[in-house]
């Protein structure tokens, strides 16, 4: 069950103009469910993204990146779920090029003009032959309205679908879709993102805006500190609103779409870690007053990552003493224990070293049981701070990875 998460409203998702979405029922996995998402793009749309860092990353991750670097505009997103494509070889890139030449057939473009997407299990070959049959169904399916609908068609272990929308004064719409639940950790995490606003951005602008909102969203989230092998996160311009390019972060507009570009990815991020594998809490770890922002960016991760710490979560046990090992041990070696401040929300659990003297056991308690928790750590080191987005550890975590193939 996702904490505090509800589904969208479909019709809350507004469309952008410029972009189409289709979505088909291909049995890539099991029959039965939407598994495969084609966006259409309009002619002029820019397209700028960010990858996983994992060295095994996974064909359709290969693919596209080459297509983006070959200079050639993007007129299509393909994704799939139920298989990841990823650890096949070349065998797997050439099916990841394969579903491209497809698309591209069917939508009358050039092959590198289509990003592929897969996610789902690791080291199965992708079924194309399921994808082929599938495509016709998405083309005749394309709609500006079809957001939901998309949201649904990428879940994995997902429980809820991840979509969120902007609109600006001006009219200029923001709307996204993320999926994403286990294997989230940061470069990326676990996921795969697509925002398109119909807005004209110029490619500099656009690709300085999508590492922007990666840095300040999808690389602030963790649920199991695990990396994927899929990580993508797609933002897409389409230009199709009219109105002058924003050509860089001086432009009028760009404060205005990065203000909504940033909360729309904010609301994806947040919602993959409520939505995470048996996650019963969903945590703010705020770290403040650090030298910098990679010094507290590593005591956050400590605490966001230690299996006793989430597990001490799930169980609303007050046992502090694995939040202060978790911190003395984030790498920041010259720390002075003796500065450092820890809260649960307004509650001071320690300070000077220790046990903060007016802290009850009661009090901690109170705090873990909610199931919304900020932890604050306050290193009296520097201006610097970050927050991070978690949750607890469940046994149901535990059941959903060991049953995920069967």
């Amino acid at each position: 069950m996702a904490v505090n998460l509800k589904p969208p409203t479909p019709a809350d998702l507004l469309p952008v103009k410029g972009v189409r979405l289709g979505v088909a029922e291909a049995g890539i996995r099991r029959s039965g469910r939407k598994d495969l998402l084609l966006i259409a793009l309009a002619e002029g749309t820019r397209v700028a993204g960010v990858f996983t860092q994992n060295r095994f990353c996974a064909a359709p991750v290969q693919v596209a990146k080459e297509h983006l670097a070959s200079g050639r505009a993007t007129r299509a997103l393909l994704v799939n779920t139920g298989n990841a494509n990823a650890g096949t070889g070349k065998r797997g890139i050439g099916n990841a090029r394969g579903s491209c030449e497809q698309a591209a057939r069917l939508l009358g473009c050039d092959p590198r003009e289509v990003l592929p997407f897969s996610t789902g299990v690791i080291m199965e070959p992708l079924p194309l032959d399921r994808i082929v049959a599938g495509l016709p169904a998405c083309v005749a399916g394309l709609r500006e309205d079809n957001w939901g609908r998309a949201a649904e068609t990428i879940m994995t272990t997902d429980t809820v679908p991840k979509a969120r929308s902007r609109r600006l004064g001006d009219g200029t719409a923001v709307t996204g879709i993320a999926k994403g639940a286990g294997m989230i950790h940061p470069d990326m995490a676990t996921m795969l993102g697509f925002i398109a606003t119909d807005a004209a951005v110029a490619q500099d602008a656009l690709e300085r805006l999508v590492a922007d909102a990666a840095g300040s969203s999808f690389n602030c989230i963790s649920v199991d500190g695990d990396t994927s092998t899929n990580d993508s996160f797609m933002l897409i311009a389409t230009g199709a609103a009219g109105g002058p390019v924003i050509d860089n972060m001086r432009h009028p507009g760009y404060a205005g779409l990065r203000e909504a570009v940033l909360e729309v990815s904010q609301g994806l991020a947040q919602a993959i870690v409520r939505d995470g594998e048996g996650a019963t809490k969903f945590i703010t770890v705020l770290v403040e007053k650090g030298k910098d922002e990679a010094e507290c960016r590593n005591v956050a991760y400590a605490i966001a990552h230690s299996p006793l710490v989430k597990t001490a979560f799930f169980a609303s046990d007050p046992n502090l003493g694995r939040l202060l090992a978790a911190i003395g041990n984030s790498g920041v070696r010259d720390l002075d224990v003796n500065r450092v401040e820890l809260y649960l929300d307004d509650v001071q659990v320690a300070r000077d070293g220790g046990r903060a003297p007016g802290y009850r056991e009661e009090d901690g308690r109170r705090v873990m049981e909610k199931s919304e928790i900020t932890v604050r750590v306050v290193l009296g080191r520097g201006p610097a701070a970050v927050t991070v987005w978690t949750c607890d550890l469940s046994h149901e975590y535990v059941t959903i990875n060991a049953e995920y193939r069967t």
